[in-house]
C-alpha cells in the first residue's frame, strides 16, 4: 500500500520556508513528519514567487526565492505534481461551491489533489466549503 501524498498550498509554503511567519511551527511539526511524501506544483511554486518576491509582502529577491524552491525539492519526500488538465475537468467536482476570484487558486490545488488522490495541506480553512463532505479526505487544514 502507498503512502498518502501531499501537496502544499501557497500558505503552507510560505509558512514553512518563513520563520518569523505567525504558523512557522506548526508548519514545521506537521513537515517534519517522518516520511512524509509531499510537493509541488507549478501553481504553489508561482504563488509561493508572487508572494515573497513582492517588496510591499516579502523579502526575497526572485533569486533568493528560487535558490530556497530548489533546496526544498532536495528534501526527504518531494516530488513534483505535473498540471494535466484545464480549469473546467479539475473543478468540476465542486465547482457550484467557487463563488469568487479569490477562491481560483485554492480550487485548482484542490482539483490537483483529488485528481491524484492526495491531500492539500492548507492554513485556509474556508477549503472545507469547497472540499465539500465527498471531498473532505483530499484536505488537510494545519492549524
Amino acid at each position: 500500500m502507498s503512502r498518502q501524498r501531499y501537496l502544499l498550498d501557497v500558505n503552507v509554503l510560505i509558512a514553512l520556508v518563513e520563520p518569523t511567519h505567525i504558523h512557522h511551527r506548526v508548519v514545521m511539526k506537521w513537515f517534519n513528519t517522518p516520511g512524509l511524501d509531499w510537493g509541488l506544483c507549478a501553481f504553489s511554486e508561482a504563488g509561493f514567487l508572487r508572494v515573497v518576491t513582492n517588496p510591499k509582502a516579502g523579502s526575497y529577491t526572485v533569486e533568493e526565492a528560487t535558490v530556497l524552491l530548489a533546496g526544498l525539492a532536495n528534501h526527504p519526500g518531494y516530488w513534483f505534481w505535473s498540471v494535466s488538465a484545464g480549469w473546467s475537468i479539475i473543478s468540476e467536482p465542486f465547482r457550484d461551491r467557487v463563488f469568487g476570484h479569490q477562491q481560483i487558486t485554492d480550487a485548482y490545488l484542490l482539483g490537483l489533489a483529488i485528481q491524484e488522490h492526495g491531500v492539500l495541506v492548507t492554513l485556509d480553512k474556508a477549503i472545507r466549503f469547497i472540499a465539500g463532505e465527498r471531498y473532505s479526505k483530499n484536505v488537510l487544514v494545519l492549524e
